[in-house]
């Protein structure tokens, strides 16, 4: 019997081991709930070839929950009708997000703002100035409170407008720097977390976090990054999703601008103003991006697939990445089965998500 709480079911599958953002949602959709999802999740890993995957306790999800709410943080679920609609775009959708602050800033026209942590004086004025431009015109700042151009961005917006997303839980300040930051973006703006209360930031959080800023916002601004950073990182996630990407130009002898100016070369738009950014930022319609995610909702409903089939699925698969679509077309079988088989080898543990609807499976698995 389901729980009278819709949130300890589907906080039990969502931290429950090998289901990630994209089986979530397709888990749901066939099973029409998350206490049966649930139950169904022993078999379809068997059918994966792998071991039942330990399936989160009640007693720990509820116990997360009380921390939540003692700590004054609230959930917020992709079935719910307040969840962001840009975000519930992309394909790794956060199911579960963890919040502190006013949610409303994130159903107003967004854009992210990030760059370097070590940002040059001049680079974090600007973003500083921008962001409080923008959140005067009533545009929510988005960003990831990281040291640098994080730290400008939100600061400018703070009295307009400002939405922090952080790679740790709800709780934990990082860097420790900004705590008090921190908790001024949850007292006069948005605290945003994927992670549960008590964890601390990891280095494979990051990347989450910052699909989250690209996933709420119609344009990611890059104020100032060096060619290998999570800057570019989120601007290229933004780029998959559909969204505007601009950057501030630097100097070519500047190191930190560097980033900036690849992405102009590479056809993101030049930002020196406010203004520029807001022409930027023309309402968006979510039923008509072109998103990975609306490729899966776009999917028929998933089909069992018989023992032949999966063969044919797994024999496509291997260590290197290869886009869904491509799995699909070189099968030559349904979607739905395509999308079936992979769903059971992430729940045995023999498959792995990548950005851009991308899978793989280990060697173990590929032989």
């Amino acid at each position: 019997m389901a729980d009278a709480d819709p949130r300890v079911d589907r906080l039990r599958l969502i931290r429950s081991a090998n289901v990630g953002p994209v089986s979530y949602r397709q888990l749901v959709a066939r099973f029409g709930s998350a206490a049966a999802a649930l139950e169904a999740l022993p078999q379809l890993a068997a059918r994966g070839g792998g071991r039942a995957p330990v399936i989160a306790a009640e007693e720990g999800v509820r116990r997360e929950i009380a921390r939540t709410e003692r700590l004054g943080a609230r959930y917020l679920f992709l079935e719910d009708s307040e969840y962001p609609p840009l975000l519930a775009q992309i394909e790794n959708a956060p199911p579960a997000l963890i919040l502190r602050g006013e949610s409303a800033l994130m159903l107003r026209p967004c854009v992210a703002m990030v760059g370097a942590r070590n940002a040059s004086a001049a680079a974090c004025r600007f973003a500083r100035q921008l962001a409080e431009a923008l959140a005067a015109e009533g545009i929510t700042v988005v960003s990831g409170l990281a040291r640098g151009i994080d730290t400008a961005a939100h600061i400018g917006a703070l009295a307009g407008g400002t939405v922090g997303v952080i790679a740790s839980g709800i709780d934990i300040a990082f860097p420790p720097e900004n705590a008090e930051l921190q908790e001024a973006v949850a007292t006069r703006g948005l605290l945003v977390a994927e992670q549960p209360p008590g964890t601390e930031p990891r280095a494979r959080h990051f990347p989450y976090r910052n699909r989250i800023i690209a996933g709420l916002s119609q344009g990611t601004v890059v104020v100032e990054a060096a060619p290998k950073s999570g800057s570019l990182i989120t601007a290229r996630l933004a780029a998959e999703a559909g969204r505007e990407v601009m950057a501030v130009p630097g100097s070519p002898l500047d190191p930190r601008a560097q980033g900036c100016n690849l992405l102009i070369r590479e056809g993101a738009t030049l930002i020196q103003s406010a203004a520029d950014v807001a022409e930027m930022l023309r309402p968006i319609d979510p039923r008509n991006l072109r998103s990975p995610g609306s490729r899966y909702d776009a999917q028929p409903a998933l089909e069992d697939a018989g023992e032949a089939e999966r063969r044919v699925v797994s024999d496509l698969l291997s260590p290197a990445p290869v886009p869904v679509d491509e799995v699909i077309r070189q099968s030559g079988l349904p979607a739905a089965v395509v999308q079936t088989v992979l769903l059971e080898l992430e729940l045995a543990g023999r498959l792995e998500r990548h950005a851009g609807a991308r899978v793989s499976v280990g060697e173990a698995a590929a032989g």
